[in-house]
């Protein structure tokens, strides 16, 4: 361990973890290198779960269904993906498998979606939870239960950066840098598409009134299968790098669990909420499971471990608390 945390209080200690201000306040014989390892962990970390966040977010915009099938939609992709590129090459697996999301998102509109329009908001849930299960036992049963890998060709040695300007340098994986780069990237693009194309706008539509963008002549259910394609495009891109990252395997679908923080952190109807979320979470998380954690341990005697699995909600929850609606979400005003 590079650091030695000074003696401050666990509770503000664990919120100034969350605002990501931690540093300037620890002593020791830590370098500044140290640090910017821990923020730029944390930051990539969170560029991932804003990823898979993006998917909840593009279909609660569009319907209103708060998707709990997204981690089985990043697992399934990333099974199809690690299976077929076994028997093709690279490129040609990527696209079958965007060709599987598609046909997976016009199924599941036609079969599940269409017949629940205007059915209760719990029922549609409900069905997305059978989705997911769906999912997960289709995926086992056609790709199998092992472990496989995904490779991307890139480095999975860390490299040592910036070693003339911090003491010991910074320690960097080109893994985390290209995934973080494509992350930023997808979700470059998808805020063009939004804001810059016709769909984008017919999608905003849908969001802000159903039935009043079909009074316009907005196809519903043609939306629906693009914004369900749209997330199993971004399931894809998240279960590769998370696959390259952790391997293929069936907790790869908790993922998801670890994006919820994030997108109530952000907003469950904004894009670049799930981006700021994301980033919040991460650098929150990193900094509890480094500086929080050890505190702990030595206050309260604890075993110590096991900090990053809870942080997060924590986190999440006494924001909420003050802005339910997230940081970028739309306050709801009822009228009486």
């Amino acid at each position: 361990m590079r650091a030695r945390v000074g003696n401050i209080p666990a509770v503000a200690l664990g919120l100034l973890c969350g605002a990501g201000v931690l540093a300037p306040l620890v002593v020791g014989d830590t370098s500044g290198g140290f640090y910017i390892e821990v923020l730029l962990g944390g930051l990539m970390a969170g560029v991932l779960y804003a990823l898979v966040a993006l998917g909840f977010v593009l279909i609660y915009k569009a319907s209103g269904i708060f998707n709990f099938a997204q981690g089985a939609m990043v697992l399934f992709a990333a099974l199809s993906m690690a299976r077929l590129s076994e028997v093709l090459p690279f490129p040609l697996a990527l696209a079958a498998t965007l060709a599987i999301m598609v046909l997976l998102a016009m199924v599941i509109e036609r079969l599940v979606l269409r017949p629940l329009v205007n059915q209760p908001a719990v029922t549609l849930l409900m069905a997305t939870l059978g989705i997911s299960l769906f999912l997960e036992g289709l995926g086992q049963m056609v790709w199998g239960s092992d472990i496989y890998a995904i490779d991307l060709g890139t480095p999975k040695e860390p490299v040592m950066v910036l070693e003339d300007t911090f003491e010991g340098g910074v320690l960097m994986s080109w893994e985390d840098i290209v995934a973080a780069i494509t992350a930023a990237a997808l979700v470059t693009l998808l805020a063009v598409f939004f804001r810059g194309s016709a769909t984008g706008r017919a999608l905003r539509a849908v969001a802000d009134d159903h039935q009043a963008a079909q009074s316009l002549g907005v196809p519903l259910h043609r939306i629906w299968v693009i914004v369900w394609a749209v997330a199993g495009a971004v399931a894809l891109v998240g279960g590769i790098i998370w696959g390259s990252k952790l391997g293929v395997q069936f907790s790869l679908s908790r993922v998801a669990l670890k994006s919820l923080p994030v997108v109530f952190l952000g907003g469950l109807t904004s894009v670049p909420g799930a981006i700021a979320g994301g980033l919040i979470i991460g650098v929150g998380e990193k900094m509890a499971e480094v500086f929080l954690g050890p505190v702990l341990v030595e206050r309260f005697g604890l075993a110590g471990g096991g900090i990053e699995n809870w942080f997060a909600y924590v986190l999440a929850l006494l924001f909420i608390l003050v802005r339910p609606e997230g940081l970028f979400g739309e306050r709801h005003i009822d009228r009486v």
